[in-house]
């Protein structure tokens, strides 16, 4: 089990992640952050990086901020 601490960019040109120089996470998604449309999408990215299934990626807060811990269970 794994936990990031991710800054997430809504309404961004195009989707990514990357690792920022302090050990945090920079997660820019296309998605608007309403109805949860940006949390989905952010755990798809994650889910992507760290090659696990979606369901295996859990913000464990943050859930309506920018600032979001995310949980990755392996």
């Amino acid at each position: 089990m794994k936990t990031i601490r991710v800054k997430v960019k809504p309404q961004s040109r195009e989707s990514s992640l990357q690792e920022a120089g302090d050990g945090t996470w920079i997660a820019r998604v296309k998605a608007p952050p309403v109805d949860g449309k940006a949390n989905a999408e952010l755990a798809e990215l994650v889910a992507e990086r760290f090659g696990v299934r979606k369901a295996q990626v859990i913000i464990k807060s943050g859930a309506g901020a920018r600032l979001k811990l995310v949980q990755i269970d392996s």
